[in-house]
């Protein structure tokens, strides 16, 4: 049966996943289009894991309704797995496998693989196709596992934390290579912890918490919510004093120094706040620099949904 091109590629409705007594996943639903990035994003512990193992078919859910390219990944695992793309955050490589091998391992498992040495060429890993997967650097070992999930040409792909240990050559070559994916129609499921990777790759965000979505949209929509929530972000001396500032703003605008000399006027910013805050460095005889109004970004998003305290 040729697949429904319309379905969506993922399409995940009332997810309940329990551990005992704990509730890992709690009602959660998204969906992800086929030729779309979709970023699930959640601090550790927020159900983000168990979610996707269900959609790949490792774990059986305990209520809710779970379609993988219009099959139940429980039930249809041995016609899904062609036609899907894995590429876990540890590799799961066995040590002494060379990189070459490793791969053409993989491709022969596949009906219509891509040329393995194609492939190991466009990932940068042709000099290392005969490194034991020991010796690869933490980068190396990741793109050789995005090569794995990608050789069997898939349809789906699942990338967990993609670009963990990568340079920035090798991060932005990973991130070029997704938007071709997404441009040949191949759906992806995203989880990184990196929110300039997500806003770079993602069509649609899903933020979870405690194993249910506290938001979602596009990029833009999450961090264009509020128009009361802009940023002016300055650099000055360290350590001055904002009381006059504070009285002289806003009472919707907060200001406080974000870090060392780096500071952060929220609220709306209008002409009037800028000229506020310029006149003030002035009073205080420095010199405003790198000043810059923007929207929120996404890792604000993220902090403000999710909380800032540390998760273990």
């Amino acid at each position: 049966m040729s697949p429904n091109l319309d379905s969506p590629a993922v399409e995940v409705s009332g997810l309940v996943k329990r551990y005992g007594d704990t509730v890992a996943v709690d009602g959660l639903g998204m969906r992800v289009a086929r030729g779309s990035v979709l970023a699930l994003l959640g601090p550790n512990g927020a159900g983000k894991t168990t979610t996707v193992e269900v959609c790949e078919g490792f774990l059986r859910p305990d209520a809710g309704r779970v379609r993988v390219l219009g099959l139940d990944p429980a039930t249809d695992g041995a016609r899904l797995r062609p036609r899907v793309g894995v590429m876990p955050q540890g590799g799961g490589a066995y040590p002494g496998v060379r990189a070459a091998e490793m791969l053409r391992l993989v491709a022969a498992c596949a009906a219509n693989p891509l040329d393995p040495d194609w492939l190991l060429d466009v990932l940068g890993l042709a000099a290392a196709r005969r490194t034991p997967y020991k010796r690869l650097s933490g980068g190396q070992q990741q793109r050789l596992s995005l090569a794995c999930a990608l050789v069997g040409r898939p349809e789906l792909l699942f990338l967990d934390e993609p670009t963990a240990g990568m340079d920035p050559q090798a991060r932005r070559l990973v991130w070029e290579l997704v938007g071709a994916l997404r441009r040949d129609g191949v759906a992806v499921l995203l989880t990184t912890h990196l929110m300039d990777e997500a806003e770079a790759l993602a069509d649609h965000v899903v933020i979870i918490d405690h194993g249910r979505v506290v938001a979602e949209g596009t990029p833009h929509e999450l961090t264009s919510a509020d128009a009361d929530e802009q940023q002016l972000r300055f650099r000055a001396t360290p350590g001055l004093d904002m009381t006059l500032l504070r009285a002289a703003l806003p009472e919707h605008c907060q200001v406080h120094e974000a870090a060392p000399g780096a500071y952060l006027v929220q609220g709306r910013i209008d002409p009037q706040v800028v000229s506020t805050v310029t006149a003030w460095c002035a009073q205080q005889g420095v010199l405003a620099q790198e000043l810059q109004v923007a929207r929120r970004s996404l890792e604000d998003v993220f902090l403000d949904l999710t909380g800032r305290e540390l998760r273990s």
